[in-house]
C-alpha cells in the first residue's frame, strides 16, 4: 500500500461505514436496495454527516476571517512600506513583518480554505469508493460484493447509471445521451452554486476597506476561476461524485447565506441590511448606532441696538 492509499484507508473506512448505513436505513424504510434513488439519499445522508461534522472547523473560519479583516489596515500599511522595492532585502522584511502580524494576531490567510481543504481527502476517498463499487468490487470494509454489484446496476431516474461520467457517456458508441443530459445539467447546477456562494461573500460580507485591499482582487479572481474548475472537472466524475459534490455545494450556499444574514462582517452591506431589518422590528442590539431624531433650534433673534437719542424718546413716551 502507497502512502496516499495509506491515507485514505481511514477515510474510505468511515465513506463505506455511512454509506452503508444509510443505505441500510432506507432499505429497511421499504425502499428497493438496488433502485438508484436508495444510492443517491445514501449519498444525501453521508454529505449530511460529513459537513455537521465541518461545523466547528467552519466556525473557526469565520472567526479568522474577523481577524484578518481587523488587521487588514495594519498589513496595507506594510504592503505601502515596501511598494515598489523589488530587492531580495525589502522582499524578506515585508515577509518577515507579515508573519509577524499573523502571529502577534493569531490570524491566519488560509483559515478560509481549511473547510475545502478538510474535504478534498474526503472527496477523494469517495471517488476511490465509488470507483471499485462501478466495477462490482468489494471495498476495505462495508462495502459488501453484493452491495458493490447493486450500486453499480443502479441508476439515476432510471436512465444512467451512477458509475457513470459525462465523459465515458459521450466515448461510447452510440453515445448515451441521457447520461450526457443528466450529468451536463448537475456540472451546470454546481457551477452556478459554487459562483452564488463566492458572490455572497464578494458583493455583501466584505467592508469597503476590504475591498480596497489586494485580497479583494484575489478574492474576485476566486470568484470566476472555481466556478470553471467545477465545469472542466465535472465532466470526468461519476455521476454519484458528482451528486456528493452537487449536495455539498447547495449546503454550502444555504450556510452560507444563513451567516451572512445572521453574522455579517462589520461594516459591510450585509451588515447595514441587517441593521436596518432589526431597526424596523424595533430590536436593534445594544450598543447599535440609532439614529435619533433631535429637534433644530429655533434661530434666536438678534437685538438691533438702539441709538442714546431714541432710547430718550421711547423713555418720554412712557
Amino acid at each position: 500500500m502507497d502512502i496516499i492509499g495509506a491515507i485514505l484507508w481511514p477515510i474510505k473506512w468511515a465513506i463505506e461505514f455511512i454509506l452503508v448505513s444509510f443505505h441500510s436505513l432506507f432499505t429497511a424504510m421499504g425502499m428497493d436496495p438496488a433502485a438508484g434513488a436508495t444510492w443517491v439519499l445514501a449519498i444525501v445522508g453521508l454529505v449530511v454527516v460529513v459537513r455537521a461534522a465541518l461545523i466547528p472547523v467552519f466556525v473557526r473560519q469565520i472567526k479568522s476571517q474577523r481577524k484578518m479583516l481587523e488587521i487588514a489596515p495594519e498589513l496595507k500599511k506594510i504592503q505601502d512600506k515596501y511598494k515598489g522595492k523589488k530587492d531580495q532585502f525589502s522582499r524578506e522584511a515585508m515577509s518577515r513583518e507579515t508573519m509577524e502580524l499573523y502571529r502577534r494576531t493569531g490570524s491566519n490567510p488560509l483559515s478560509s480554505c481549511l473547510p475545502l481543504l478538510l474535504q478534498m481527502p474526503i472527496f477523494f476517498g469517495l471517488f476511490s469508493v465509488l470507483s471499485e463499487a462501478q466495477k462490482g468490487n468489494a471495498g476495505i470494509g462495508f462495502m459488501t460484493q453484493q452491495l458493490a454489484v447493486q450500486f453499480s446496476n443502479a441508476s439515476l431516474f432510471g436512465l444512467a447509471p451512477l458509475h457513470e461520467s459525462f465523459q465515458g457517456a459521450a466515448s461510447m458508441n452510440p453515445p448515451q445521451v441521457a447520461v450526457m443530459v443528466i450529468a451536463g445539467v448537475m456540472v451546470v447546477l454546481m457551477t452556478a452554486s459554487q459562483f452564488i456562494t463566492q458572490l455572497q461573500i464578494v458583493s455583501k460580507n466584505m467592508s469597503e476597506e476590504t475591498k480596497a485591499s489586494p485580497a479583494f482582487r484575489q478574492q474576485r479572481i476566486l470568484l470566476y476561476v472555481l466556478p470553471l474548475v467545477f465545469a472542466f472537472s465535472g465532466f470526468a466524475f461519476p455521476l454519484g461524485v458528482m451528486f456528493y459534490w452537487l449536495v455539498s455545494n447547495f449546503w454550502t450556499m444555504g450556510q452560507q447565506f444563513i451567516v451572512i444574514r445572521n453574522m455579517p462582517t462589520p461594516g459591510s452591506q450585509a451588515a447595514k441590511d441587517r441593521e436596518e431589518r432589526l431597526a424596523r422590528r424595533g430590536k436593534l442590539p445594544k450598543g447599535a448606532a440609532e439614529v435619533i431624531e433631535v429637534e433644530a433650534p429655533k434661530p434666536i433673534q438678534r437685538a438691533q441696538p438702539v441709538s442714546k437719542n431714541r432710547a430718550k424718546k421711547s423713555g418720554k413716551k412712557k
